[in-house]
């Protein structure tokens, strides 16, 4: 029937509408489904070819990380992205369009900074440098990507893209603000705990006086190696259960003082435990390995929080909805059914 072919084409548009839709010059013609596994060979090779030409910075980086306890996260924040893109593999590669010309610039873009890095252009201390290096090398990869799969798949996949970036040490002045930031907020925590149980104290800068006993906030006590586990644990967690944005820009800020009530706690539990048990918790295995159960009480903390913001972003009343979106979608076919129809009389 001519009304109801004239229907069709109106609401399922043709295939040639839709091939005619991409952008001119900047991504190529979308790649057929049984080409995809060798658009994943060519992006793999790629990434080894990535790691034959930087591997000295990359020992560089996988040394640092062994022996700086604030970056042992670093060798698995790759193995997460990838993770996360294979979780969501069918609607991430469902458009593979090769982007040759946006790849190609930030290829150029990460290369220009890489030696610029290599020089050391702007004086900067080994740490600075090896951050800003690995950092290039990141927007090398990405750029890959962008060059195999196209723009569109990389705005499906553009947290885990953005996640690569925590493979970056954190430069020195904003490592030192960090520590000086949660140094404070649990030495004050700290002093009002003690407040709160009565216990008599004197603070002097980061140095804290009970009857007996005098304990010092120092940087080892700052709890920057579990701050930065715990940021990652909240952009994960709102990532993956949260929807909208706000959300979870919300969520992620509660990371610093989450920490720092965690810190302080810590801190008031293992000095009252050392007045009124043993003074040998201050120096025991509490002390030294129980960052985990404090680490935990804090995730303990966010969880219902988590949940409370997850529960805020579902539908009063889904069934309604879904109800007025069907009449809507049936009130608009009948509109182009009605101005489909042949005329009486011809």
């Amino acid at each position: 029937m001519p009304g109801s072919r004239a229907l069709s084409d109106h609401l399922i548009p043709s295939e040639t509408g839709q091939r005619g839709r991409r952008s001119p010059n900047t991504e190529s013609a979308p790649v057929s489904a049984g080409k995809s596994s060798t658009v994943h060979i060519y992006f793999a090779a790629y990434l080894c070819a990535v790691v034959l030409i930087f591997l000295g910075t990359l020992r560089h980086l996988a040394a640092f990380a062994l022996h700086h306890e604030s970056c042992s996260h670093i060798p698995f924040i790759p193995l997460i992205s990838a993770y996360l893109i294979f979780l969501e593999r069918k609607r991430v590669f469902s458009n593979i369009r090769r982007a040759f010309t946006i790849g190609g610039v930030l290829l150029l873009l990460g290369i220009a900074s890489y030696w610029m890095s290599r020089n050391n252009s702007f004086s900067l201390n080994e740490n600075d440098a090896l951050s800003w290096a690995t950092a290039s090398i990141v927007v090398i990869c990405i750029a890959g990507f962008v060059i195999c799969y196209g723009s569109r798949v990389s705005r499906h996949a553009l947290f885990p893209l953005l996640f690569l970036f925590l493979m970056v040490p954190v430069p020195t002045v904003v490592f030192e603000r960090m520590i000086l930031l949660l140094r404070e907020g649990s030495t004050s925590l700290t002093m009002g705990i003690f407040h709160l149980l009565n216990v008599p104290a004197d603070r002097n800068g980061f140095t804290i006086s009970v009857p007996g006993v005098t304990i010092e906030v120092a940087q080892e006590c700052s709890g920057i190696r579990s701050t930065l586990a715990l940021f990652i644990t909240c952009l994960l967690a709102s990532y993956l259960f949260l929807r909208t944005n706000i959300r979870r820009v919300a969520f992620v800020l509660l990371v610093v003082p989450m920490s720092v009530v965690k810190n302080g706690i810590r801190i008031a539990t293992l000095t009252v435990l050392s007045l009124y048990v043993d003074p040998g918790f201050l120096y025991g295995r509490l002390h030294h390995e129980g960052g985990i159960v404090f680490f935990l009480l804090a995730l303990l903390l966010l969880a219902p929080i988590l949940w409370l913001l997850q529960k805020s972003e579902r539908p009063k009343h889904p069934k309604v909805s879904a109800r007025a979106d069907t009449q809507k979608l049936d009130g608009n076919a009948a509109a182009v059914a009605e101005k489909t129809k042949p005329a009486p009389g011809s």
